[in-house]
């Protein structure tokens, strides 16, 4: 006999993998009561069991996007992983100037925003060198499947906690401005970037043809399939000589043949269809 819990444990499971093709994996379900805490609260529920006899009946639409984006993960701060980001700068963006110095335009797309550290991030590492990037179109684009997350973004507004994760004190007071909401992004730094709600599993957004993809710390709740399905959609997105970036945990070995791990460059992935040094094997 299937225990109540377990089964209202599958349906919420089953809800978030549909939704955005992330698996609730065993190591993930003892967070899962504290982190629906709150819908329950809000809905008037006691328990998961009687979350989930509510998501089976009919209009639960509303209910259903509360508990996706209670149990997605929206862990981020500014600047994760440094070295990442100095790579941007040292390597990758240094080429690409060299390469687009004719259209002397740039779009990157930071998948899996949350609420917008890392898109701001990359906004920061160009507006402090405006001599260098004078006269060019710098398309930053966050995406996210979670609606609230991207309104936290697009309002640009972090708590002295959240501001101070990744930011020294000159580059927060620098581009932050206090406000009643906390430290906001000023102006200047928030027309640099702009959000959605996007799920991976769906067509890659517009303009597409993204010079720089960064897609950190997203595929580590994708089951091997989803995976295969997301780098298919990246790899239809990015530019022919195009930047792919993953999490420190996540590669493309074993997982696609549409990209190539450069070698010379922790992290960073190279499109199948150029660039490619002989000897070097693909993904998959």
């Amino acid at each position: 006999m299937i225990d109540q819990t377990d089964n209202a444990l599958a349906i919420v499971a089953t809800l978030l993998e549909a939704r955005t093709g992330q698996k609730l994996t065993a190591d993930r379900l003892w967070r899962v009561s504290t982190a629906l805490a709150g819908v329950l609260r809000q809905n008037g529920l006691d328990s998961v069991e009687q979350l989930s006899d509510r998501l089976n009946l009919p209009n639960q639409g509303v209910l259903a996007q509360q508990v996706v984006e209670a149990l997605l993960n929206n862990e981020t701060y500014f600047f994760r992983d440094r070295a990442m980001f100095d790579q941007l700068v040292v390597t990758v963006l240094p080429t690409l100037a060299k390469r687009r110095e004719r259209t002397r335009r740039l779009s990157i797309w930071s998948v899996g925003c949350s609420t917008g550290q890392e898109a701001y991030s990359l906004a920061m590492l160009f507006a402090e060198d405006p001599v260098k990037w004078a006269g060019w179109t710098i398309d930053i684009l966050g995406t996210d499947v979670s609606e609230s997350a991207v309104r936290r973004a697009r309002d640009g507004a972090y708590s002295q906690f959240e501001v101070q994760r990744g930011l020294g004190i000159t580059q927060m007071i620098r581009w932050f401005e206090e406000t009643e909401k906390g430290w906001r992004a000023i102006e200047p730094l928030r027309r640099m970037v702009r959000f959605q709600v996007q799920n991976l599993l769906e067509p890659a957004p517009h303009p597409g043809k993204f010079d720089i993809v960064l897609c950190r710390n997203v595929l580590l709740y994708l089951n091997g399939d989803r995976r295969a399905q997301v780098f298919d959609r990246i790899a239809d997105a990015i530019a022919p000589d195009g930047s792919l970036m993953l999490g420190a945990g996540e590669t493309v070995i074993g997982q696609t043949k549409r990209f190539w791990a450069d070698p010379d460059s922790r992290g960073l992935y190279r499109s199948v269809d150029v660039d490619q040094p002989r000897g070097i094997a693909v993904g998959a």
